[in-house]
């Protein structure tokens, strides 16, 4: 019989071992070789203030345009900051570019068409924030 010491330690034990494997921010596969999770590559824009609305829009278009020109981005997405905080510190562009892994990415970043995307951009750009990070749930 096992005492409530041992008892007590191997229930902690199995919590940590469950929440560990269960929490876990590695990409794994399934049985048909497919990513449970996704590269994130969070883009954020801070404008010059002397770039017009048409300036950025431009700016906004030619990025929304990389999806068709490089088929290694699985999805696009894009928002204007609306928070409420005031913690934006002037950034005020989020893009959201998604890649099943690193080598999708590392075609990505010097690609022509983003390599081209980044003249238009920096003339109107004052500070960008780049972040990546493997999606976990």
């Amino acid at each position: 019989m096992l005492s409530t010491k041992w008892i007590s330690f191997l229930s902690v034990a199995l919590v940590v071992f469950v929440t560990v494997f269960a929490s876990s921010d590695r990409a794994e596969s399934n049985p048909q070789g497919e990513r449970k999770t996704m590269l994130r590559h969070v883009v954020i824009f801070k404008f010059k203030e002397t770039s017009s609305a048409a300036d950025v829009q431009k700016v906004v278009d030619g990025f929304r345009g990389l999806k068709a020109k490089i088929p290694q981005i699985a999805s696009f997405e894009f928002g204007t900051n609306n928070s409420p905080e005031g913690l934006n510190d002037g950034f005020t562009h989020c893009f959201l570019v998604t890649f099943k892994d690193e080598k999708d990415r590392d075609v990505y970043l010097p690609h022509p068409a983003h390599k081209a995307f980044v003249d238009v951009l920096k003339p109107h750009l004052e500070k960008a924030m780049v972040i990546d990070y493997w999606a976990g749930e």
